[in-house]
């Protein structure tokens, strides 16, 4: 393992931290955040052009830049820094690689390079409360039974005239509101044959309702989905299981997220040490006392700690999707064969440290700036939210921890 960046993936931070640092200050982040989509379509529009940010992780062949989840995560860290207003967690990083590991081809070449161009938005609709289980993080459900479906709540799909309905609600769905494209698990088949698939659903269709939700991290907005007989389209085809694809999404998904928490945890640390370093107290700077240094340093190494800790991970999603790809395509998609990685568990182990880096530093952040640190004034408690909300979603960081440790069989007794 090389563990030095490329020419291109320094280029690619920092180019991006350039733009991001003049086109996504705290204003234009409240502006943008108060919209009815929670987005800045200029900001996406610029990231798409000049740095081709949609589709940094898809095929030249659909119109992406062909680069891989490491790349993927060091963009997520920079837009976590700013926590720029942004469809890319939920397009580029959820969305767009189930469409490229299960689409047919024809579903393939007609939405990958709207995805690429930005032409396109898309959310995965999982119930938010259970998206860290579908996506294999918490602990595994090999019959799906988050999805809900019937009494249970969910999306049930059955057959109809020239396709698919849908019904059923989902909530919680990151960017679910305002997404062009709607990529529905719902389970199908009745009671005793019950399964779960994926689903295309477009954002305009007949019978679909949707809302944003008020959520803790306005920065990250939700929505909710209901829909009654709504028209969908089967994505791949009925031998794909939906559930295999999704676990094997996770590991990327928790690098990227926690590659996006570590932007973010560095970022309120520099502005803590900025600020103490101004701030004084019994006439000196509030840094300058022993005790503030050492909170600041305990966090700066657990900030430090947590960012290697995502590189390896993303690190480790490329190398598997590499060995992945090099599995027979049918038996990938049929049985969920997958190719043995090195990072097996490395993306949830990295997303629970990173978590905890981007609370502490949020947290002595919000302390440290004194009166105005909580306020609404001052974008600390952003970051702070930002660190509550994902953990909500996609934790806890007790939980990461004890799956991973599950599947590395850390508390089994060895045999005799």
């Amino acid at each position: 393992m090389d563990a030095r960046f490329t020419d291109e993936q320094d280029e690619i931070r920092r180019t991006l931290r350039e733009l991001l640092g003049k086109r996504c200050g705290p204003e234009e982040l409240r502006a943008a955040v108060d919209t009815p989509t929670g987005h800045d379509p200029a900001l996406w529009t610029t990231l798409a052009e000049q740095l081709g940010l949609p589709g940094l992780a898809l095929p030249e062949t659909y119109g992406g830049v062909g680069c891989t989840a490491t790349e993927l995560a060091l963009a997520c860290e920079e837009t976590g820094r700013t926590l720029a207003p942004t469809p890319l967690f939920a397009t580029a990083v959820l969305t767009a690689p189930l469409l490229l590991a299960l689409g047919t081809d024809a579903q393939r070449a007609g939405l990958l390079p709207r995805i690429a161009s930005r032409a396109l938005t898309a959310a995965l609709a999982v119930p938010g409360p259970a998206l860290a289980t579908a996506l294999a993080l918490t602990g595994h459900d090999r019959h799906g039974a988050w999805a809900g479906g019937g009494r249970a709540g969910g999306v049930q799909a059955r057959r109809a005239e020239g396709g698919w309905q849908l019904y059923g609600q989902v909530d919680q769905v990151l960017d679910g509101h305002s997404a062009r494209l709607l990529l529905v698990a719902a389970h199908t088949g009745g009671f005793a044959r019950s399964r779960v698939l994926l689903f295309l659903v477009r954002g305009d269709a007949t019978g679909l309702t949707r809302v944003r939700q008020t959520a803790l991290d306005a920065t990250r907005p939700q929505g909710r989905l209901q829909l009654r007989h709504v028209p969908a389209e089967l994505l791949g085809d009925e031998t794909v299981d939906a559930l295999p694809a999704l676990a094997r999404l996770g590991d990327a998904a928790a690098a990227c997220l926690a590659a996006e928490a570590v932007g973010a945890a560095g970022r309120v640390l520099e502005r803590t040490v900025e600020y103490v370093g101004q701030r004084e107290q019994f006439g000196r700077p509030v840094g300058s006392f022993q005790a503030v240094k050492h909170r600041l340093a305990d966090a700066y190494v657990q900030v430090q700690a947590a960012r290697s800790a995502a590189y390896y991970a993303a690190w480790a999603a490329a190398a598997e999707a590499t060995a992945t790809a090099a599995v027979s395509p049918s038996a990938t998609a049929t049985t969920g064969a997958r190719a043995p990685a090195r990072g097996e568990t490395a993306g949830g182990l990295a997303l629970a440290q990173a978590l905890d880096a981007l609370r502490r530093a949020a947290a002595e952040g919000i302390q440290l700036h004194g009166g105005i640190g909580f306020t609404w004034e001052h974008e600390a408690h952003l970051y702070f939210k930002r660190a509550a909300g994902d953990e909500l979603l996609f934790g806890p960081v007790h939980r990461l921890r004890a799956h991973a440790a599950d599947a590395a069989h850390v508390f089994e007794e060895a045999g005799p």
